[in-house]
């Protein structure tokens, strides 16, 4: 039998535009003569629909588009993924539609509730098998996290079944491939089943969902592997207990990582309505990269740049700003912000009377440039794409109301180590990005001759510390019982603890780490609590 794996994007809430996907990938697979399809995870709504779940006129609506394509496939199975509701009891649910109705539904009995899974918030765990026959052959349907455990799959085998087919809205984070194989496999291995794995692509907020749908044999070896953040409808062979289908090559992590960014810039501006992006193009490496994302992401006529420079902007910053936007062919502008700091510090300087200069005129020409791009996104529509990083994130080194200033944080969860590496990939494939902007030591050009080592230790040792500390939650002590340097260990951890007030405000940006500063980093921001350090 042949099997069409529809490794698609939809959007939460757009029932009718989510329907017609379905529906092109129901084509795609009768002109290939397939016998099944099957959806990821939540096809039908999107994922994830958050408190939508709780109106019931969002699940009524679902269910009444599910009905609706029930009849679009009367001689085809096709597998959806959606929300189901009776009463005031809600599933994570999968239909099986064939003959113009919905023929069985399955409701996942493993709900996630950890990182960035709410899903005890919304839903109730099932407790049955579905087992169903297509061709003469057994399939059960399991939904993502049913098969993270044992017990899902031992149940399907015992009903009957030759395959397991599991359909996913699974986030992505680096190595997260990996980890899907292991577990899979693991699964293949207790029961002596093919495996077939069914994910969704595309952005929502700040997830990113890779794709990467693949097939396990019953002996574990990989008999297919779809794209990685890529739009497709695959055709698979399931015959004499294997599966097979196209297998494409695997990417480096850099190239993976620049995708998920791509992903998530492009769905959120295209998904939300926006015309284009606005970005303050600095000279700098940060907002160099958020330069190339969004024109790789959305084409250079829908990427906007402003370079504002100030007294204490080197000229080599102009220039590689200005040789940027001519490489990438992006509408580009240049407002000096001298007039407006001066004006502000003037109405300022009564209140100041007595009191030297120190970080508030920083900030203040951080907030001049943060007024200018609210204003011009004001006026086109543009969204504003903000360029602070992971690094600064964590320890509070961007201004509130300033450099933090827009509406989606691309590389809030890059650290800058990684902005580094993901531009000398990026310029492996062309070069956009001027070689002296990665070589020379990065700034923020706020006081004369000013680094960001003035303020932070470097960046090789901060970001160690933080991927730590935030993301593995590992105690002070422990990091520095590793070797690293127990002033720096305190600085950064400190930093960390007391700008959550920051954070909490600012925009969302893609997820690409286990634990972003997000969805899955809850910490209060009044809190006694001090890490022993």
């Amino acid at each position: 039998m042949k099997i069409a794996v529809a490794q698609i994007n939809t959007t939460v809430g757009d029932f009718a535009g989510n329907a017609a996907r379905i529906r092109e990938a129901i084509e795609v697979a009768r002109e290939g003569g397939a016998q099944l399809v099957v959806t990821p995870e939540m096809a039908l709504s999107g994922y994830p629909p958050e408190d939508l779940l709780f109106r019931n006129d969002f699940c009524d609506q679902c269910e009444a588009e599910l009905l609706r394509l029930a009849a679009c496939a009367p001689e085809i199975a096709v597998v959806v993924g959606h929300p189901h509701r009776e009463g005031r009891t809600r599933y994570n649910a999968a239909s099986v539609l064939r003959g113009g109705a919905i023929e069985s539904i399955y409701f996942k009995q493993q709900l996630p509730n950890y990182n960035v899974f709410d899903e005890k918030r919304y839903f109730s765990a099932g407790n049955r098998p579905c087992v169903f026959d297509v061709a003469g052959r057994r399939i059960a349907l399991t939904i993502c996290e049913d098969l993270w455990f044992p017990g899902p799959a031992a149940q399907a085998k015992a009903a009957g079944a030759e395959l397991l087919l599991s359909i996913n809205a699974s986030p992505y984070h680096r190595n997260k491939l990996a980890e899907r194989y292991q577990v899979m496999g693991a699964r293949v291995k207790e029961t002596g089943l093919p495996l077939l794995y069914v994910h969704w692509v595309g952005g929502q907020d700040e997830l990113v969902f890779d794709g990467a749908s693949f097939s396990f044999d019953a002996d574990g070896s990989l008999g297919y592997q779809a794209e990685t953040f890529r739009e497709c409808v695959d055709l698979v062979d399931f015959e004499g207990g294997r599966l097979a289908g196209p297998v494409a090559p695997p990417l480096t992590e850099e190239e993976t990582i620049y995708r998920a960014l791509e992903t998530g810039v492009r769905d959120y501006v295209d998904k939300n309505r926006f015309p284009g992006v606005l970005i303050g193009l600095s000279g700098g490496i940060d907002s160099a990269i958020v330069a190339a994302i969004c024109v790789d992401a959305l084409g250079p006529e829908r990427v906007h740049a402003v370079m504002m420079p100030s007294d204490y902007t080197a000229s080599m910053s102009v220039e590689d700003a200005r040789e940027m936007a001519a490489v990438m062919g992006i509408d580009y502008r240049e407002i000096a912000i001298r007039p407006v700091f001066e004006a502000f510090r003037a109405q300022l300087a009564p209140s100041f009377a007595g009191r030297a200069e120190d970080a508030t005129e920083e900030n203040l020409q951080a907030r001049t440039r943060g007024t200018l791009l609210m204003a011009l996104s004001n006026k086109f529509g543009w969204l504003v794409v903000s360029t602070g990083n992971k690094s600064e994130m964590a320890t509070g080194y961007a201004t509130l109301y300033g450099d933090m200033a827009g509406g989606y944080a691309l590389i809030k969860d890059v650290v800058k180590t990684l902005v580094y590496r993901l531009a000398r990939w990026r310029n492996s494939r062309g070069q956009v990005i001027p070689q002296r902007v990665i070589d020379r030591a990065p700034s923020a050009e706020l006081r004369p001759d000013q680094t960001d080592q003035d303020s932070l230790p470097p960046y090789e040792l901060l970001d160690a510390v933080v991927e730590r500390y935030m993301e593995r939650d590992m105690d002070p002590e422990a990091i520095m019982g590793l070797g690293y340097d127990a002033e720096a260990v305190r600085r950064v951890v400190h930093l960390i603890r007391v700008n959550e007030y920051k954070r909490r405000q600012a925009p969302p940006g893609v997820r690409i780490t286990p634990r972003g500063f997000g969805k899955d980093w809850r910490y209060p921001i009044t809190s006694g609590f001090r890490p022993r350090v």
